[in-house]
């Protein structure tokens, strides 16, 4: 299991669960971020924020949102 942040650029899997305080969890979960949900990675540069891509959508996350979502999945282990 790997934290959001850590998947290179076309890497997937499923999200497990979510961390983070309450006001977090509310917008996170809002923009679709649930867990048992299939996100992949269009875009992670080492620097800047994140490209994500989930039910149809691409979402940009600074690092420190990306590092609250972990992930499971064959991208991985």
């Amino acid at each position: 299991m790997k934290s959001l942040d850590r998947l290179l650029k076309g890497q997937q899997g499923v999200i497990a669960y979510l961390t983070g305080g309450r006001k977090f969890l509310s917008r996170i979960t809002a923009m679709g971020f649930t867990p048992d949900v299939m996100v992949s990675v269009v875009r992670n540069g080492g620097r800047g924020p994140i490209i994500a891509s989930l039910r149809d959508t691409e979402v940009a996350l600074g690092r420190g949102e990306a590092a609250k979502i972990m992930i499971k999945g064959d991208s991985c282990e």
